[in-house]
């Protein structure tokens, strides 16, 4: 896996410049076309959908409405990524408010089924919500979270790849997992069961 170079630079002092030299520019990738996106997208949105709605072809209608969209904003959006998320949560609680008699025939647990329908729905809404928050993340802060918590690397071999210190590497993990939790707090979402 090639090494990952950060280019933000911290703003020199006021008495002068920063010490130390800047480090190189991350080679810039022309940004992924609608069907690249769709390509790449899809099933996460489908997932998180089916968790919001419960139903997979409903969640497959969103899923299609939020594509069709993007695709009449395509040019006005900067991370589409993120703005897929937030616009199929929208349509989804939207669909469960417009519809609420469907719903409420399914809150009865069935018996032997470990999680009611409200409790998953909560889960599913804050694994969705921590998607969104990634998805709006600079490249470079969602790859230090997926190297830590997707390939399970220690701060050193993630410090190898990245040309950071270790230090720094647990620094910014720390406040990246601080604001991800923050964010998650101001959305109504708390503990460990969302």
């Amino acid at each position: 896996m090639e090494s990952l170079a950060f280019n933000r630079v911290p703003p020199p002092p006021p008495d002068g410049p920063a010490p130390g030299v800047p480090l190189p520019e991350a080679p810039r990738s022309e940004p992924p076309n609608l069907a690249e996106l769709f390509e790449a997208e899809e099933s996460g949105l489908l997932r998180f959908a089916i968790g919001l709605v419960g139903r997979r072809t409903v969640a497959e209608e969103l899923v299609q409405e939020t594509f069709l969209r993007l695709h009449q904003v395509w040019g006005e959006v900067e991370n589409p990524r993120a703005w897929l998320y937030r616009s199929l949560r929208n349509l989804a609680l939207n669909h469960l408010r417009d519809r609420k008699d469907e719903t409420e025939l399914n809150e009865t647990t069935a018996p032997g089924e470990e999680n009611p329908p409200a409790e998953r729905l909560g889960r599913n809404e804050a694994v969705g919500m921590m998607r969104l928050l990634l998805a709006e993340m600079p490249d470079e802060d969602r790859r230090l979270i997926q190297f830590k918590y997707h390939d399970d690397l220690k701060y050193q071999e993630i410090s190898q790849r990245t040309g950071l210190s270790v230090g720094n590497v647990g620094y910014r993990l720390h406040h990246l997992l601080k604001g991800l939790a923050d964010s998650l707090r101001s959305a109504g979402i708390e503990g460990s069961r969302g």
